[in-house]
């Protein structure tokens, strides 16, 4: 059946000519389209039209958008958002003074997410995972990433992709599963990195790419998880079983991360938070997206990553929560954006397009969401406000008062 999304105040398009992607100034550039119709036929965008210019719509499904404002649907393109237990006592450590990596140092961090997902059974973790999903979707989401990471060995790491796939079977949305055995090393392999790597490389890689459980693989490349040439060694494996790409890099220190992205044609280097100025220039010379995560630095009150330095540089920016137990225990987009504007200096609209066509790029799924064009899926964020500024403006109150994905209506208050 025909839909029709009616009379909106703004469309905001964030049109691409074909091109899939904005870079550097580009990404201000959103394209306003006011009171306007759109077309939604076989669950693709047909058309966008003048609000006036539609006579009848008897026979078509009709939905009143009257002063209300239209996103493409948001893409939240990294989390970890599967897991068990609770970090909240490392929280009040946070506050008391210790960092994140001296948690670690205790026994904590990671490895304290890890027993309880270990301790937990599918369904339990099905669980635990669906009303996350459920409020990424009330706030706009219509593709959203799910990285393992929590298991730690392989039959964990499976279970928790198996736990990823089964929810991409039963919500409307599209969940992407990422691999990320190597997230850092459980306790036994400690002094002993080369036999872990050797199980991500010979059992766990083989295993999710055989079941077809992963569409990415990921890795940890910092001082405390694995470094540049371990890292290596775990992607030339991913890319030989047919998983794509995506790294955590530059979040703490710097130890040849982008290198290894970029020499691997990575999809997406996610943080960048330490990120030198010569791999500025690198990853803007790049197809690779710079995925930031504002609310890692609220949340462990850090270093924002230079946003407006990889903007000036033309790269692809793309803006995510990193929602997880320990360090961005957040998981509303709407707040991730306006911590980029407040604290990285991004302009609004700049934000609106980290958060639609280049955080799509960032899975590579561009080609068909992440804009408003005409033969993409019909997946859109519907805003309680004539303004889109408003999005960005009401910090910590989520807008969002529709959700549709394919074009059909998922979400709605």
């Amino acid at each position: 059946m025909k839909k029709i999304l009616h009379n909106a105040s703004q469309v905001i398009t964030v049109n691409t000519d074909g091109k899939n992607c904005k870079r550097g100034n580009e990404m201000a550039d959103i394209d306003v389209v006011e009171n306007s119709s759109i077309i939604v036929e076989d669950n693709i965008i047909a058309d966008i039209v003048p609000a006036n210019s539609v006579k009848n719509i008897s026979g078509c499904q009709s939905f009143d958008l009257s002063g209300k404002t239209v996103l493409p649907g948001l893409v939240e393109c990294h989390t970890h958002a599967a897991f068990a237990g609770s970090r909240a006592d490392e929280f009040r450590q946070k506050i008391a003074g210790r960092t994140y990596e001296e948690i670690a140092s205790y026994g904590g961090g990671i490895t304290t997410t890890v027993k309880a997902v270990r301790e937990a059974s599918f369904n339990e973790l099905v669980n635990l995972v669906k009303p996350r999903i459920d409020y990424f979707i009330a706030h706009g989401v219509t593709t959203l990433e799910i990285k393992s990471g929590y298991g730690l060995d392989t039959s964990n790491e499976i279970k928790l992709l198996e736990v990823i796939n089964y929810l991409n079977s039963v919500y409307a949305i599209d969940i992407i599963p990422t691999f990320l055995g190597a997230h850092t090393f459980p306790g036994q392999y400690m002094d002993n990195h080369e036999a872990y790597i050797n199980e991500i490389t010979g059992l766990m890689i083989p295993a999710a790419a055989r079941k077809k459980l992963a569409v990415f693989c990921d890795a940890f490349c910092e001082d405390t998880a694995f470094s540049a040439e371990e890292t290596e060694k775990i992607f030339l494996a991913a890319a030989n079983n047919g998983l794509k790409l995506k790294l955590h890099t530059e979040q703490f220190n710097n130890i040849g991360g982008i290198n290894t992205a970029l020499n691997f044609g990575a999809a997406s280097a996610d943080h960048l938070e330490m990120i030198k100025e010569d791999d500025i220039r690198l990853i803007a010379d790049s197809d690779t997206v710079a995925v930031l995560l504002p609310g890692v630095s609220f949340f462990l009150d850090y270093n924002y990553a230079p946003a407006v330095k990889l903007i000036q540089n033309n790269a692809i920016v793309a803006l995510a929560t990193d929602y997880n137990p320990g360090s961005s225990f957040i998981a509303d987009p709407n707040l991730i954006m306006s911590f980029a504007s407040i604290k990285m200096k991004m302009k609004i609209e700049e934000t609106i397009s980290a958060y639609t066509i280049n955080s799509a790029r960032a899975l590579n799924l561009s080609h068909d969401r992440g804009s408003i064009e005409i033969n993409k899926k019909a997946d859109f964020a519907i805003f309680n406000t004539d303004d889109y500024s408003d999005i960005i403006y009401n910090v910590g109150r989520n807008l969002n008062c529709m959700t549709f994905k394919n074009g059909e209506l998922i979400y709605s208050v």
